[in-house]
């Protein structure tokens, strides 16, 4: 047979070649993580973000525990784009704009490096001030109506424990205890609207001296309106000092992507689905604008 004619040398060709092993391109894939994180990092910077709620200050438009996405392209960029506040204050933004009365934002307050959120009331040359627990804007108090309570349940993040609204604890909807604030909807000048928080009468909170918004600044309020640290306050009691520079706007918030009651376990896979708060994925941030 030909095989068996064959020498050992031509058998030797026949045989497969090994390919010989590689090891581990570790340059090339610390290149792909690395542009993996700048990738992230720039859509985080210039596009949008995710945001976390912390505090009460927004109910009852947010709640403690809600995520949501707030883009960055609305207002234009500034120091504050980046995901990290790393740049120092610079003045003027790329491609700016200034917001609309009634956008949810995120803002760095002066001298921090932490965000805010926080609802634009003022716009500069506005005359801002508050009588009553009642915002008065260019010389004409803005119409508010009162609604019927907003019933939120209580859960971790939402403990209704503090001294203002402790006594509010009532049995809501199916025997679940809820907190009971009283809701009173604002309109904007323009129409846009939404619902504020008044949990009564607090000269710290409802007594405001009239203003003028100064160039480049915008006036930030919370909705939640006895529970927020914003420009009706000082710096170093923890609110905004003041109308803010419009450079120091993050963001605009749009929508609730989930929302958590603050019982999840980083541990326990199962709880982040039993913590998951329900209806409030999707809800959009924008006010509305029918009368």
């Amino acid at each position: 047979m030909a095989d068996a004619d064959m020498t050992a040398s031509d058998k030797s060709l026949r045989q497969p070649v090994q390919p010989h092993a590689k090891g581990t391109d570790w340059w090339a894939e610390a290149k792909g993580v690395l542009w993996l994180v700048l990738a992230v990092l720039a859509f985080h910077s210039f596009l949008a973000k995710p945001f976390y709620i912390p505090s009460e200050s927004m109910m009852p438009t947010l709640l403690k525990g809600d995520r949501l996405v707030v883009t960055k392209y609305p207002y234009g960029w500034s120091w504050v784009s980046p995901s990290f506040h790393v740049l120092p204050f610079m003045n003027g933004r790329l491609f700016g704009r200034m917001p609309t009365r009634g956008d949810i934002v995120i803002v760095t307050p002066p001298g921090e490096k932490s965000d805010y959120i926080k609802r634009v009331i003022g716009l500069p040359g506005d005359r801002i001030a508050v009588r009553g627990g009642a915002v008065w804007l260019n010389g004409r108090a803005l119409r508010r109506e009162k609604r019927a309570d907003a019933l939120i349940p209580i859960d971790a993040n939402v403990p209704c424990t503090g001294d203002k609204v402790f006594s509010r604890r009532v049995m809501g909807p199916g025997g679940k205890p809820v907190c009971a604030l009283p809701v009173f909807h604002e309109w904007l000048p323009d129409g846009r609207n939404y619902d504020t928080i008044d949990l009564g009468y607090f000269p710290i909170s409802d007594e405001y001296d009239e203003i003028t918004v100064p160039a480049g600044h915008v006036f930030l309020m919370g909705d939640n309106r006895d529970d927020s640290a914003d420009s009706r306050f000082p710096v170093n009691n923890g609110g905004l000092g003041g109308p803010v520079p419009w450079e120091n706007l993050g963001g605009r918030a749009e929508f609730i992507t989930f929302s958590l009651d603050g019982t999840s376990q980083l541990l326990n896979p199962l709880s982040w689905f039993t913590a998951m708060r329900g209806g409030r994925a999707g809800t959009s941030l924008h006010p509305a604008t029918k009368q």
